[in-house]
């Protein structure tokens, strides 16, 4: 079962980036980092999937990378 959480503020379409500023759900912005985060998780289940050394330390580059800018595009670039 979910737990459900509610902060009674209502977001109104909006969602914040690291620092506080807020943009439209509908964002580039957000759009981006979501599909980063999505590549991200699909490439550490094929890394799961795989046993040779080599590719698994190529992958984990990879994810390191994404994560890195998937945090950048979370950011607001003018704070």
């Amino acid at each position: 079962m979910a737990l459900k959480i509610y902060t009674k503020t209502g977001d109104a379409g909006s969602t914040s980036l690291i620092g506080g500023t807020k943009v439209p759900k509908s964002h580039l912005r957000i759009e981006s980092y979501g599909t980063v985060d999505e590549l991200n998780s699909h490439i550490g289940f094929c890394n799961d999937l795989l046993t040779d050394a080599f590719s698994k330390k190529q992958l984990k580059e990879i994810q390191d990378r994404l994560f890195t800018i998937g945090s950048s595009l979370a950011c607001d670039p003018d704070k």
